[in-house]
């Protein structure tokens, strides 16, 4: 296995909270009003530093999608998933970005978003299909 190389991020930066590895700039949200089964999770336009896993097919709140999970390369912590592929016409937007859940990153200020009981929700994706 060769050296991993990590990019450094300039600006307001979610990084991983086991290993504070960059993974994404407060300006590449889309949004915020994605739900991941422990809480609050962020559609993101680019992550860098993260490798993915294998393709699957997932049953969301949206409906069916095809994802793969990413990984910390700092660490290898999950630090959520990349949508492949939509089924459903209005989910297309979702194809090619990437979901970061919070509970996983710390935010550009620092903050690490707690999770509750009340948080914990069966599947996972954006409060609502519309956007």
């Amino acid at each position: 296995m060769g050296r991993v190389f990590r990019i450094t991020l300039e600006g307001s930066v979610y990084s991983c909270k086991h290993c504070l590895t960059h993974l994404a700039l407060l300006d590449d949200i889309i949004s915020k009003a994605f739900h991941c089964r422990h809480g609050k999770a962020y559609l993101f336009e680019k992550v860098v530093n993260i490798s993915v896993g294998e393709k699957e097919d997932r049953m969301m709140m949206t409906g069916m999608h095809t994802v793969v999970d990413i990984f910390c390369v700092g660490c290898g912590s999950i630090v959520g998933w990349k949508y492949e592929s939509a089924h459903e016409k209005t989910q297309k937007y979702k194809e090619g970005k990437f979901i970061l859940e919070r509970f996983q990153v710390l935010g550009p200020d620092g903050s690490n978003y707690m999770v509750s009981h009340e948080a914990m929700v069966s599947g996972s994706d954006a409060d609502n299909s519309s956007m």
